[in-house]
């Protein structure tokens, strides 16, 4: 509710307003439903996008469906950006949660104040970045808005509310200081990206079925490199996965390895990569 006060203030009213509906939990329908009032007497249009949640991880799940279906909504709407209401409490978990499950560099930079998913024209903002958990709960209640709290953010299920109850009397922890660092992380991977782009440019030779792209002494610019080779050859490759690979098997002897469905080969001053072949049977 807050990002639909603030939007409405600092847009002059001229905004577009799209609720998810998950289907996860019988009372979210009533929830969208109080979103569509508040948007009513504002005389802002809002659209219920209801979505179905694939099996397996919930909540990453729920995000990808929730992203797909606001994104095609902005784009036949025309809309100029999707805004999330993303704060500072939720930066300082996503970091936390990331550094405790040994993230990289890419991880570390957090929430980006501004991205584009692939095959959308439209970019997703996070404008209340900047902003406590307390102060938007304040506004809200002092403009007198109705709103609903969310309880899987109160189940100890998902690991962000675990962490969340953990960070309940961390005072000492400082949500803004942790952004600036996460600003500055996000600031170091980029100028590493740009790096790598140019020793694509420079090395990078991509055929129908192998891409070779050179071999440097950094793991981080091969990790780079090789992500971008795979995608060339249209496979999708997680740089920490390729990371890992790099400093196990490709580091200890082997000189080909198989990853992500693709199979890398490490040669004198190149790295080949091509579609893992398929397996024998019998």
């Amino acid at each position: 509710m807050a990002l639909l006060l603030l939007g409405y203030e600092a847009l002059d009213g001229k905004v577009a307003v799209a609720t998810v509906n998950h289907g996860l939990r019988p009372e979210a329908a009533a929830e969208c439903a109080l979103v569509a009032r508040q948007c009513e007497r504002l005389g802002v249009r809002c659209d219920i996008l209801d979505v179905k949640v694939a099996a397996g991880n919930v909540q990453h799940e729920a995000r990808s469906a929730r992203y797909d279906a606001l994104l095609d909504w902005a784009d036949q709407r025309g809309v100029g950006a999707v805004a999330t209401a993303h704060h500072a409490d939720d930066q300082l978990e996503t970091i936390l949660m990331r550094l405790n499950r040994g993230s990289g560099l890419k991880g570390m930079r957090g929430i980006s104040r501004k991205i584009w998913l692939e095959g959308h024209g439209t970019p997703i903002v996070r404008p209340l970045l900047g902003f406590r958990r307390t102060e938007l709960l304040r506004l809200v209640e002092s403009c007198g808005v109705e709103f609903a709290f969310d309880p899987s953010n109160e189940d100890d299920r998902f690991d962000r509310a675990r962490l969340r109850k953990a960070l309940a009397d961390a005072d000492w922890l400082d949500p803004h200081a942790i952004a600036r660092s996460a600003a500055y992380l996000a600031e170091a991977d980029s100028t590493l990206e740009a790096v790598a782009g140019k020793l694509w440019d420079r090395g990078a030779e991509v055929g129908a079925d192998q891409v070779s792209v050179p071999r440097t002494n950094h793991h981080d610019a091969n990790a780079r490199l090789l992500v971008r080779a795979g995608k060339a050859l249209g496979i999708a490759l997680a740089y920490g996965e390729v990371m890992g690979l790099l400093k196990s098997q490709l580091s200890r002897g082997n000189s080909k390895a198989n990853v992500g469905g693709a199979l890398i080969e490490r040669r004198e001053d190149v790295f080949l990569v091509r579609p893992e072949p398929p397996r024998r049977t019998g």
